[in-house]
């Protein structure tokens, strides 16, 4: 992707365009589970550049774009497909991006929208709408940094090293996202809640 491609878009800097590929596939690789050792696997790129590409340091060719997306059995389009022209500090409710557009779940879709403008600050903050049913055990999560969430309607369970936290509206939890922590919502309604995540886990 050479640099007169990339700025073609009007008020789209070479910068903007690479972070938002980077945001891109790190949150695509992310909802699929993968690893960087499976995309490597998946692309036969090495995990250096997969590494750089999502760090938005690396400015790849088309034939390399091509195949990450294959790896992540999207359409290259899909990379390109929402890259913000301009930085702004306001995100509209119409502009969240959502992180797992791609990943349906069996009882029901999770929602993780972002109400950060980007996952390149120092902190990453979430909508997140949980369907009744909802299970993260299977999968806990661990990763360097600090949670924060409130419940804005609804019912969610948090559970860290195994300690089980229940939230109903207006509670909110603080922890050190270090500890294995994953969440269910075992209510016949939506949870709907705003998480805060510093550094962005994605």
């Amino acid at each position: 992707m050479s640099k007169t491609e990339s700025d073609s878009r009007p008020g789209a800097s070479l910068e903007v365009i690479l972070e938002g590929i980077g945001d891109t596939v790190r949150a695509r690789r992310k909802a699929q589970g993968l690893t960087l050792s499976a995309m490597t696997q998946r692309t036969g790129l090495s995990t250096a550049i997969i590494s750089q590409v999502e760090r938005g340091l690396a400015n790849p060719s088309f034939s390399t774009l091509a195949q990450i997306a294959h790896g992540l059995d999207i359409p290259v389009g899909e990379l390109f497909a929402q890259q913000p022209v301009a930085r702004s500090p306001v995100v509209r409710k119409s502009d969240r991006r959502d992180l797992l557009s791609t990943v349906a779940e069996a009882r029901g879709r999770t929602v993780f929208e972002l109400l950060s403008p980007d996952l390149h600050g120092t902190l990453e903050a979430l909508w997140v709408e949980t369907p009744p049913g909802h299970d993260s055990s299977d999968t806990p999560f661990t990763h360097r940094g600090e949670e924060f969430g409130i419940v804005i309607s609804g019912k969610k369970e948090v559970f860290i090293d195994g300690e089980k936290y229940l939230l109903e509206q207006g509670d909110s939890i603080t922890f050190n996202s270090t500890i294995p922590h994953w969440y269910k919502n075992t209510s016949d309604e939506v949870c709907t809640a705003i998480w805060v995540i510093s550094p962005p886990s994605w």
